[in-house]
C-alpha cells in the first residue's frame, strides 16, 4: 500500500455502523486557516470579503496558534461529528475536555513548530486548566464573529451533501457512494482508502464504525484515527461555490434573473423537504405550474425527490443549495 494512504478496514458490524455527521469545530478550525492564508482558498473569497472585517484579533491568534496553517489539527478542538451537534454543544464539550489528551495534542503541535510559536505552545501546555478556559472563550468569540452569521447557509450545504450521499447509498450501494466522496477516496475489499499528502496507516475499525463528515471550509480530505476518537473521514462537500455566503436578498434577485420568477420561487421555497402541493402553496403557484418547474429544476440537477411514507417530497441538491446560497 502507498505510504500516504489511510486504510479504514471495516468488519460487517462496521459496515452497518457507517454514519454521517456534522462538525462545527472542524468548520471553525478550517475557517481560521482560510483567514490566515486566503490565497489558497478561492472558493471562500465571498465569505472572506464579509467575515475578515469582524475577526476578534486576540481570540483569532490563539485559535490560529493551535490549529496551525495546515496538516495536523488537535483532536480536542473538535467533537466526533454528529447529526444534532451544534456550535453550542461543541463549545460546551470543549469547556469540559479532559486535560491529559489536551496535553498530548498540544505537545504534538509543539513538535511541529519552532521559535516563538513553539514557545507559546509550551506555555499553553504548562497550565492546562487555564488554557482550556481561554481556548473555549476564544472559540466562542471567533465563532460569533465570523461563523454564526453564515452557519444557516453552511449547515444547509452540509445537510444537502449528506442527503445526496444517503440517497446514492440507497440506490447504488455503499461502495459506489464512497467512490464518489472525493477523488482521494476509494472503496475496495471492505475498506475505505483515503489518499493523503503526508500520512498513511492501516486502521482496523473493529466494530466501531466510521463517521463520514462533509466540510465546506476544508479544501481536502482529513482523517481522525487515534483512539479514543471515533474513526472519522472529513471530505469536501458537494456544490460549494465562491458565493455560498451571499446574502439571501442578493441571491433571490440573481436567481430570478437567471432562472425566471417561477423557477426561482420554487427553488427558494425548498428550504425544507416539501411536496408538490406544499411548494405550490409556499410560492403562490398552481399545483400544475409548481410541478412543471420542479421537473425542469430536477432536469438541471438543482432539485431531487424522495419518498417519505405515503408522499413524495422535493429537496434541493447540493448544487441547488450552492445556487441559493442563503
Amino acid at each position: 500500500m502507498h505510504r500516504n494512504i489511510v486504510e479504514f478496514r471495516l468488519t460487517p458490524d462496521d459496515l452497518s455502523a457507517i454514519r454521517f455527521g456534522i462538525s462545527p469545530g472542524h468548520e471553525l478550525a478550517h475557517a481560521v486557516r482560510v483567514l490566515g492564508r486566503p490565497q489558497y482558498h478561492p472558493l471562500q473569497w465571498g465569505w472572506l470579503r464579509q467575515a475578515r472585517h469582524h475577526v476578534p484579533a486576540r481570540a483569532f491568534e490563539l485559535i490560529r496558534l493551535l490549529v496551525g496553517p495546515d496538516g495536523y489539527l488537535p483532536d480536542f478542538l473538535t467533537s466526533t461529528p454528529g447529526w444534532d451537534l451544534g456550535p453550542a454543544e461543541e463549545v460546551d464539550r470543549l469547556r469540559e475536555t479532559a486535560l491529559e489528551p489536551m496535553r498530548v495534542d498540544l505537545h504534538k503541535r509543539v513538535a511541529r513548530t519552532t521559535g516563538d510559536e513553539q514557545r507559546l505552545l509550551r506555555a499553553l501546555a504548562e497550565d492546562l486548566a487555564r488554557t482550556r478556559e481561554a481556548v473555549a472563550d476564544a472559540w466562542q468569540q471567533v465563532w460569533d464573529a465570523v461563523m454564526a452569521p453564515y452557519w444557516p447557509q453552511l449547515e444547509r450545504l452540509l445537510r444537502a451533501d449528506i442527503g445526496t450521499r444517503s440517497r446514492r447509498t440507497t440506490t447504488h450501494g455503499l461502495g459506489a457512494m464512497v467512490d464518489t466522496l472525493h477523488e482521494a477516496v476509494t472503496w475496495g475489499s471492505n475498506a475505505v482508502h483515503v489518499r493523503l499528502r503526508l500520512h498513511g496507516e492501516v486502521l482496523d475499525c473493529a466494530g466501531s464504525g466510521l463517521v463520514l463528515a462533509p466540510s465546506v471550509m476544508a479544501p481536502r480530505c482529513a482523517v481522525v484515527t487515534e483512539p479514543p476518537a471515533q474513526p472519522t473521514l472529513f471530505y469536501p462537500a458537494l456544490g460549494i461555490s465562491e458565493r455560498w455566503a451571499d446574502a439571501p436578498a442578493d441571491t433571490a434577485r440573481a436567481l430570478t434573473e437567471l432562472l425566471g420568477t417561477g423557477r426561482a420561487t420554487v427553488l427558494l421555497a425548498l428550504c425544507a423537504p416539501l411536496s408538490t402541493s406544499e411548494v405550490a402553496a409556499a410560492g403562490g403557484l398552481a399545483a400544475s405550474t409548481a410541478s412543471h418547474h420542479l421537473t425542469r429544476l430536477a432536469a438541471a440537477r438543482l432539485v431531487d425527490s424522495r419518498r417519505e411514507g405515503a408522499r413524495v417530497v422535493h429537496v434541493r441538491t447540493p448544487l441547488g443549495e450552492a445556487l441559493v446560497g442563503g
